[in-house]
């Protein structure tokens, strides 16, 4: 399976929330509003989007086996920790830019 233009959207961190993703599977089909939430252990899960009708939640779409899902999630989880990563650097310097300690 080939995922290709993997997006991480950060957003104000609320209820675990951290981030949301979009990717594209073999250059066929869109997948987006995947939720990245911070695992209390570290780490991410990633949560797939559903719709309330009435009183169920219906699942929008999901990965049909575990091998699917853990591609995703690995890509996904790894694209996000870059993301993350790379804004903590940004971070740290602008504060040593500025006479900050973190």
């Amino acid at each position: 399976m080939k995922l290709s233009e993997i997006e991480i959207i950060p957003v104000k961190p609320q209820g675990g929330l951290v981030a949301f993703a979009s990717l594209v599977v073999n250059d066929s089909i869109y997948l987006g509003s995947i939720g990245i939430h911070q695992r209390l252990s570290g780490g991410y899960r990633v949560v797939y989007p559903t719709k309330k009708v009435g009183v169920r939640d219906v699942s929008i779409f999901h990965p049909i086996n575990r091998m699917t899902g853990k591609l995703i999630e690995t890509a996904i989880v790894e694209k996000c920790e870059e993301l993350f990563e790379k804004s903590d650097e940004r971070n740290d310097r602008y504060s040593k830019a500025r006479g900050q300690v973190r």
